[in-house]
This record gives structure tokens, C-alpha cells and sequence, in this order.
């Protein structure tokens, strides 16, 4: 084998370590879409984030400030189900933990649509989905509209 191909054999072997690394490694990410919000307490401590809470007329509005940067923000009902997420900041947050159940139906939505430059906005039923930004400034939201508590409005999700 030449020099070249052993660099790259060993940086795929590399790559691979590392991504069965992150498989293994717990995840740390705000409580999931859909889910109950007792769990963010658990993930404040889990991620050495600090957490604020900000009660609104729709419930309450936990957000968590990553050691990385990022800002996520959870939207809980007043029945403590969590409705809607949002994110900002240098790194996307783990997609799969934070939309949890509803990660498969966003997985199978953008891999459907042809890719393209800018937003990707996902509109199925049962879920809304919007991500945009770049290395180092991502922005995005979740929610499932049928959960939506009534009279809150989807665009105040930031």
C-alpha cells in the first residue's frame, strides 16, 4: 500500500472511531419534542449548562445555555408537555435527541427533498421543522402544531 492510501485508510479508520465514539456517548440535549418537561433539570446538570425559566400565559419557556454557545429553548404547556424547541448558536444541537420521537419523520422529510443552498423548512403533518445558518451560526425550531397550546402563535417560537 502506498503512503497516501495508508493516510487515508487510517483517517476513514479514524472517522469511523469516532463516530461509533459519539453512538456510545450519552447524549446531552434538551428535554425531547413532545416529551415531559421534568427532564430539563436533568439535562442542565447533564450538560454544566445554565438553565433560566420565563413563564408565559402558555405555559413556561426553559432555556438552557451550552458550555459550546448554543442557546436551546423549550416551550412547555402548562401541562408540562414540551410543544416546541429552538436553537441558536455556533453548533447544532443533537437533532435526534431533541426531537425525539419525531426525528425519524424530519429524517425521512429532508432526505425526500432535493438539496439546495439555504433554509431547509419542513412542513409535514404533525410536525414543522426550520433550520438555517452556517459554520458557526445555526438557528432553527420544531414544534408539533397539534400541540401548540391555543391563542400561543408558532412565530413567537425563537
Amino acid at each position: 500500500m502506498s503512503v497516501p492510501a495508508r493516510d487515508s485508510a487510517k483517517r476513514r479508520s479514524t472517522r469511523a472511531l469516532v463516530a461509533l465514539f459519539a453512538l456510545c456517548v450519552p447524549s446531552s440535549a434538551a428535554a425531547m419534542l413532545g416529551g415531559d418537561a421534568t427532564s430539563v433539570d436533568v439535562d442542565r446538570a447533564q450538560m454544566a449548562s445554565s438553565l433560566t425559566v420565563t413563564p408565559t400565559d402558555a405555559g413556561a419557556v426553559h432555556e438552557l445555555r451550552l458550555a459550546s454557545g448554543t442557546v436551546v429553548r423549550e416551550y412547555a404547556a402548562p401541562n408540562g408537555s414540551v410543544f416546541a424547541v429552538a436553537w441558536e448558536g455556533p453548533w447544532l444541537p443533537d437533532l435526534r435527541q431533541l426531537l425525539g420521537p419525531y426525528f425519524e419523520q424530519y429524517a425521512n422529510a429532508a432526505q425526500a427533498k432535493p438539496r439546495a443552498r439555504g433554509p431547509l423548512v419542513i412542513r409535514e403533518p404533525g410536525l414543522v421543522v426550520e433550520i438555517a445558518g452556517h459554520m458557526r451560526a445555526f438557528v432553527g425550531r420544531a414544534y408539533v402544531p397539534e400541540m401548540v397550546p391555543s391563542g400561543f402563535r408558532a412565530e413567537t417560537i425563537r
